[in-house]
């Protein structure tokens, strides 16, 4: 009475005893055949969808196996080979591993959910509690991010002109809590977004180290909508990146086009959220030089992000590097608060990217800083 099929889970008044007191048993609804004492298997077995054969592994990656379908007469094997011209029969003859003509699987070894917003991280720093005013720490943040100072300078800057004193240190950890109350914020904004998406990564210094940096950005708004920083520039930072930018769309278009360079981390990225049924396509800009037509069409794309990370550049190169991970998440997303509410763009008219009437009418840029925090408190307590 315990029992039920492994395969459809119909109870056990659709068993039967197919071999009598032997222990084996059928299932009168999906014809599958289990034992009492083993109902699974222990491997799990990859077959072609094609032939039905089993799947051999071929490659292991530091994220994801590759197993390959290798019979000879697989109907997706067979059909690929008639597609061929004359000239590309006679080189595959000569150079087979120059074709991908099997089909191939990806057995990615992560587990990541798409579309699964974090929970926000609270500051150890209560803002309602610092020892400057409001309008001071707007001081602070619109010359540690808006101008690229940096830490020291800022504090230097502080107390040689407004004769305030305050250490790099206690700049480092306003911003690092601003940055907790503003990422959910600039996260979860309702953007009004175009059909021009980019992405690149740079690199950044992180405890002496080489980190990346992923940016996506929506060309024609002029909005960044994923920044990823990252130890390694693998297969899971781009699926958390290309994750960032899904979660911006209230329903992702189905002709979802995003630009990126030749790195194949993005492609399999796209096989990921496709296993997840989000389908999206990845156009891939390869080289300096237009020697194809997808590049000469595209490039003005690549060329878009590139200066967006020369614009990043500029304000990082002050801190030559950050002491932490911690940091170096707090200072981007600052950077990138202030470029999507409160950095004019030249090619939208010196407005911009997300205008929003309550920081427009603040009368100058530390006021916007410590309007746009009273605004993503706002968005916390909501």
């Amino acid at each position: 009475e315990n029992l039920y099929s492994p395969k459809c889970g119909a109870p056990a008044a659709y068993l039967y005893a197919n071999n009598g007191a032997n222990g084996q048993y059928l299932c009168k609804a999906c014809d599958c055949l289990f034992n009492q004492q083993n109902r699974y298997k222990k491997e799990v077995i990859f077959r072609c969808p094609h032939c039905m054969k089993a799947l051999e592994k071929v490659k292991e990656r530091k994220d994801f196996h590759v197993w390959k379908c290798k019979y000879n007469q697989c109907s997706f094997y067979l059909s690929n080979i008639d597609r061929m011209s004359k000239e590309e029969k006679a080189r595959f003859k000569h150079d087979p591993q120059a074709f991908k003509i099997r089909y191939i699987y990806r057995e990615f070894l992560f587990d990541y959910q798409p579309l699964s917003p974090l929970s926000p991280v609270k500051p150890r720093v209560d803002l309602s509690r610092i020892q400057v005013s409001q309008h001071t720490l707007g001081l602070i943040l619109t010359y540690h991010i808006n101008y690229g100072l940096s830490a020291r300078r800022t504090a230097a800057l502080m107390h040689d002109i407004h004769n305030i004193s305050i250490s790099h240190q206690t700049i480092l950890n306003y911003v690092n809590s601003v940055s907790i109350l503003m990422k959910p914020f600039v996260d979860r904004y309702p953007y009004e977004l175009s059909d021009q998406f980019c992405g690149d990564e740079t690199y950044i210094r992180v405890n002496g180290k080489w980190h990346y940096l992923f940016f996506f950005f929506d060309a024609a708004k002029k909005v960044i909508l994923s920044y990823r920083v990252s130890q390694n520039r693998d297969t899971l930072s781009a699926i958390k990146a290309i994750d960032d930018v899904l979660q911006k769309f209230k329903e992702i278009p189905q002709d979802l086009n995003i630009i990126v360079d030749g790195n194949p981390i993005y492609l399999l990225a796209q096989h990921y959220f496709a296993r997840h049924e989000i389908w999206f396509d990845v156009t891939q800009v390869i080289g300096l030089t237009n020697e194809d037509p997808v590049s000469a069409d595209y490039r003005w794309l690549k060329q878009i992000i590139e200066r967006l990370n020369r614009t990043f550049k500029g304000h990082y190169r002050a801190t030559t590097g950050f002491g932490s991970e911690t940091g170096s998440v707090s200072f981007v997303t600052m950077f990138v608060a202030y470029f999507n509410f409160l950095r004019p763009h030249a090619k939208l008219e010196n407005r911009v990217p997300v205008m929003i009437p309550a920081l427009e009418k603040m009368p100058h840029m530390p006021a916007r800083w410590t309007k746009l925090i009273e605004l993503a408190q706002q968005e916390l307590t909501a």
